[in-house]
């Protein structure tokens, strides 16, 4: 995508997209300007569907929604859903999505984080909702979203008891699928779309469709499985497992 990018860092690969927030004067806060640019790479993703790795610039992931933005936002911004028709979107798209997230995690930055479909951390990472003590609610999905990452208690103790997260915790409650050390965080993240991006791409989109789907859903099973199963790529990665197994034995 050729244009000028004010808050964001984007490259772009043969198999994904990289996009790194950049606003290091305001520890990467989620401004207007970032959330029309993070729709334009939405709009990239769901053109050329891609994996997306998300990280944060200079140490931090985000820390939280644009506070001066939020001060005068009144009702009609509220019910236009200015961040969480965004998360929501990105939750949406069509490959996998990973965040990289190694120190603050806050608010907004946190729901961000919380609509990818995998989160790896650096040691320093804090997740945290703090909205309540601003006299708001965390409304772009931590409500929901959160409780279903790591149970109603726990999302209840980040909710209403402003509990943060570190990365420790945020393993142990599934939240993340590893922590590693800052310096090796972009590379481990690399390697695990690497992972992904050796399965076949339109299983990994429908799996990820299927998986997504609300309630029990045996017929988008069938469905997805039938158009799998008339794929070139079932054929060739079946054929050529045994051997593979063989050389692995």
């Amino acid at each position: 995508m050729n244009r000028d990018w004010e808050t964001l860092l984007v490259e772009e690969r043969t198999d994904r997209v990289v996009v790194s927030l950049h606003r290091p004067e305001a520890r990467n806060a989620i401004n207007a300007r970032m959330i029309d640019e993070l729709h334009d790479v939405c709009a990239l993703l769901e053109r050329d569907p891609r994996l997306l790795l998300l990280t944060g610039h200079g140490g931090v992931f985000a820390g939280g929604a644009d506070i001066g933005e939020l001060l005068h936002r009144g009702r009609d911004e509220a019910l236009r859903g200015i961040n969480s028709r965004l998360f929501e979107r990105i939750h949406r798209l069509p490959m996998p999505t990973v965040a990289a997230v190694d120190g603050w995690a806050l608010g907004g930055g946190a729901e961000l984080a919380y609509a990818c479909d995998i989160r790896i951390a650096g040691p320093d990472a804090r997740f945290g909702n703090p909205e309540a003590a601003l006299g708001i609610l965390a409304a772009a999905g931590a409500c929901w979203r959160l409780r279903e990452l790591v149970g109603e208690s726990l999302a209840k103790q980040v909710l209403l008891a402003g509990r943060v997260l570190d990365a420790q915790a945020a393993l142990a409650a599934g939240l993340v699928i590893d922590v590693v050390p800052a310096p090796t965080l972009p590379t481990a993240a690399h390697e695990l779309l690497d992972r992904m991006a050796r399965s076949s791409a339109v299983a990994l989109r429908l799996t990820k469709l299927v998986a997504d789907a609300p309630g029990v859903h045996p017929l988008a099973d069938d469905l997805a499985q039938a158009v799998l199963f008339e794929g070139p790529d079932k054929q060739e990665r079946m054929t050529r497992f045994p051997a593979k197994k063989e050389s692995m034995t």
